[in-house]
């Protein structure tokens, strides 16, 4: 199987190609918004420094969001038409879901006392953030050894995006529930410099996982479909977007405000 992973939900532009008879592929390009121009140009490389081509592909596996809105509409736009053309199924992955199953297969590289909570936390600019926690001990413990932890098993998710000092005040309180927590996302980089204040709060690899990185999405969608989950006709596939889209929270600002008495505002 060929699988290519679409990642478009931060700053970061990336794409990976997992093939069952070759090592990984991955480009990543970090910094502006130039999406668009990116994307395509990056699923070229991939398929060439893999020794095949677009029409190899079988599935492909699309962060789905949340996370910035031109990104998402880009990266799912882009794997939908793929998809289409190809006549492959899509896999639907969470930005969230994506950087913590990143951060368990980091902490597991390295000591540490059980399974971390993480918390994901994707930059949704305004002043908010998107964030879910993922407390890993709390997993089914008659998984067999060796079994690899989907992260939406354990996903105590916030629907809606929250202010900083939410954040703030929600983590403090996982850290005492659950211990020391592990901080990831470009949210986590952004709003450093108060989350690091707070002892129970382990912010040391949100640099490295800023993004949620291309390869760990693939992976991610090959053990969900190896557990059973069928990709989604491209035409079927929806984006979790979260919130309207900036341009239409712009117009709807300044749009014309009703007058006390019900009536328009005179022009």
């Amino acid at each position: 199987m060929t699988l290519l992973a679409i990642e478009s939900a931060t700053d970061m532009v990336g794409v990976a190609l997992v093939r069952d008879d070759g090592p990984a592929a991955e480009r990543v390009h970090v910094g502006g918004r130039a999406h668009a121009e990116l994307l395509i140009p990056s699923v070229v490389e991939v398929c060439a420094v893999s020794g095949c081509s677009i029409a190899d592909i079988d599935v492909i596996a699309v962060d789905v969001g949340p996370g910035l809105f031109t990104g998402l509409r880009v990266g799912v736009a882009t794997a939908k038409a793929l998809g289409q053309a190809l006549s492959v199924g899509l896999v639907a992955v969470s930005s969230l879901d994506i950087l913590a199953a990143a951060a368990l297969d980091l902490a597991g590289s390295h000591p540490a006392d059980g399974p971390p909570t993480v918390v994901s936390v994707v930059d949704a600019r305004r002043g908010e953030v998107f964030a879910a926690a993922y407390p890993f001990a709390a997993a089914d413990p008659t998984a067999p050894a060796g079994h690899a932890v989907d992260p939406a098993a354990v996903r105590h998710d916030r629907s809606e995006p929250i202010s900083p000092a939410d954040l703030e005040t929600w983590l403090v309180e996982l850290a005492g529930a659950h211990g020391r927590v592990t901080v990831v996302g470009d949210g986590a980089v952004r709003y450093h410099r108060q989350l690091v204040t707070h002892a129970g709060l382990d912010l040391a690899d949100a640099t490295e996982l800023s993004a949620p990185p291309p390869v760990a999405l693939a992976h991610l969608a090959l053990s969900r479909m190896a557990g059973g989950e069928l990709p989604t006709p491209a035409g079927e596939l929806v984006p979790d977007y979260r919130r309207p889209a900036d341009a239409r929270i712009n117009w709807e600002r300044r749009a014309p405000r009703p007058s006390a008495t019900g009536g328009d505002r005179p022009g």
